[in-house]
């Protein structure tokens, strides 16, 4: 008799669930993205002649100025060729000079009727060739000592050298399938991810999100967070259909060397609400693409649809609409309540 009634006293008893009444604060969540770094410029070098590398005058990971040299290519044929085309031209000249003296000797002559019409055009004609082989050697002589120019391979702009695949005596050509080095402008850094285009649009515009955005965050490969903020300078116009994604890039401050061109990190991007109502996600129930809580009115649970922040750190939703500050919900286990249920 004393276990049935034990019994029935226990199944009296209602299930109490946990409950909290929801109000307005300002809100900070932060989403991450994997992102990929860059510099400000990253310029591959190639030779614009072929020959073997004579020597190398930098080395990995210096910083370099514009025009400052990086290798030098075997300069003896490219030397020789120039000296070629300077005696081409000197011949050229002077043959040209020659054939001018003819020509203005002929134009006396045929003024005084002693040559022929012919030999006035024949002379002029032969002046006039020897006037364009002039311009094609000269030409040809520009060419030769352009040439000679690119075996000194020079930076185009300051940076860092990146790697160095081709030693000194190495053959290369414009055609090589690695470039001799890179060199990056890695003054500033340009850091790249994909953005969730809802962090947009809680500014209006693209261009106010640019203005108001706040600074974002670096986290390294190696979990260590950057000691520089960066700034989005830039979000494309494009959106990625498969994701609602937008491409955005980020600039950092790099006087210190420490971010590399090539290297990935994680952008971790605050957004800032304003006198929000913030719940916990256990409160909340997802029905297929709206968003569930229960309030609790006068001890029953009644189901209200709530429009949500796109942007959730995991653990919140920042409520958009269907709650008011003072409102009292379920806050944990809602999945698992019923329209109307008693809440104690």
């Amino acid at each position: 008799w004393m276990a049935s009634c034990k019994q029935a006293t226990d199944a009296g008893v209602k299930p109490s669930y946990a409950t909290m009444k929801v109000e307005a604060a300002d809100k900070e969540l932060s989403t991450s993205y994997s992102a990929t770094i860059r510099g400000r410029q990253d310029i591959d070098i190639y030779p614009q002649v072929s020959g073997t590398i004579e020597k190398l005058c930098v080395t990995e990971g210096q910083t370099v100025r514009r025009g400052q040299l990086l290798f030098v290519i075997y300069q003896i044929p490219y030397r020789a060729a120039l000296k070629t085309a300077t005696a081409n031209v000197e011949a050229a000249r002077a043959a040209m000079a020659t054939a001018e003296l003819t020509y203005k000797s002929n134009k006396e002559l045929y003024a005084q009727k002693v040559v022929s019409e012919f030999s006035l055009k024949t002379a002029e004609n032969t002046f006039l060739t020897a006037k364009a082989q002039l311009t094609q050697a000269e030409a040809q002589e520009t060419n030769a000592r352009n040439n000679l120019s690119y075996t000194e391979v020079k930076s185009p702009s300051d940076g860092v050298v990146g790697a160095l695949p081709y030693r000194a005596g190495a053959l290369v050509s414009a055609n090589i399938p690695y470039p001799l080095t890179t060199v990056s402008d890695n003054s500033d850094m340009y850091v790249y991810f994909s953005m969730l285009l809802a962090l947009t649009r809680q500014y209006g515009s693209m261009d106010e999100a640019l203005k108001n955005m706040p600074e974002v965050e670096l986290v390294l490969n190696d979990n260590s967070v950057y000691n520089k903020k960066g700034i989005i300078e830039s979000i494309s116009g494009v959106i990625d259909r498969q994701t609602g994604t937008v491409m955005a890039r980020v600039v950092f401050p790099n006087e210190s060397r420490l971010l590399h061109s090539g290297a990935s990190g994680t952008v971790v991007v605050p957004s800032i609400y304003k006198d929000c109502i913030a719940i916990p996600q256990g409160a909340t129930v997802q029905m297929q693409d709206k968003v569930v809580v229960y309030k609790v009115v006068d001890g029953k649970a009644v189901s209200t649809l709530v429009t949500v922040s796109g942007i959730s750190d995991g653990r919140e939703y920042v409520v958009l609409s269907g709650l008011n500050p003072g409102d009292e919900i379920v806050s944990e286990g809602a999945g698992l309540m019923r329209e109307g249920t008693q809440v104690k």
